[in-house]
C-alpha cells in the first residue's frame, strides 16, 4: 500500500461532491415547491381550500349555499375536510418532487 493513501478515499471525495450537488438541487426545488399552490375541496366544491408547499393555507372559499345558521357544524366539517385535504395534497406534492431528486431515499427531517 502506498504511503499516506487509504483505499476508497478517492471515492469518498466523489461521494461528498455528489451529496453536495443533491443538497443544492433539493434546496432549489424546495424553494420552488414552497411557492407552488395546491387546492382541495369538500362537499362537491362547496368549500375549497388552497395551500402552498410551506403547508400554509392561502385561502378558503365557501359557497353561500352551504352557509346555514341552523347547521354551522356541517360548514365547520366541510372547512376542516377541505383544509386537511389541501395540506395532504401539499405534503404529497413535496414528497413526490423531492423523491425525484433523492431517488426515494428516506432522509429524516427533509421537509
Amino acid at each position: 500500500m502506498a504511503k499516506g493513501r487509504f483505499p476508497g478515499m478517492g471515492n469518498m471525495g466523489n461521494m461528498m461532491k455528489q451529496m453536495q450537488k443533491v443538497q443544492k438541487q433539493m434546496e432549489e426545488m424546495q424553494k420552488q415547491l414552497e411557492e407552488t399552490e395546491v387546492e382541495a375541496s369538500a362537499g362537491g366544491g362547496a368549500v375549497t381550500a388552497k395551500a402552498n408547499g410551506k403547508k400554509e393555507i392561502l385561502s378558503i372559499k365557501i359557497d353561500e349555499s352551504v352557509v346555514d345558521p341552523e347547521d354551522v357544524e356541517m360548514l365547520e366539517d366541510l372547512v376542516l375536510a377541505a383544509v386537511n385535504e389541501a395540506l395532504r395534497n401539499a405534503e404529497e406534492m413535496m414528497a413526490k418532487e423531492m423523491g425525484k431528486i433523492t431517488g426515494g431515499m428516506n432522509i429524516p427531517g427533509l421537509f
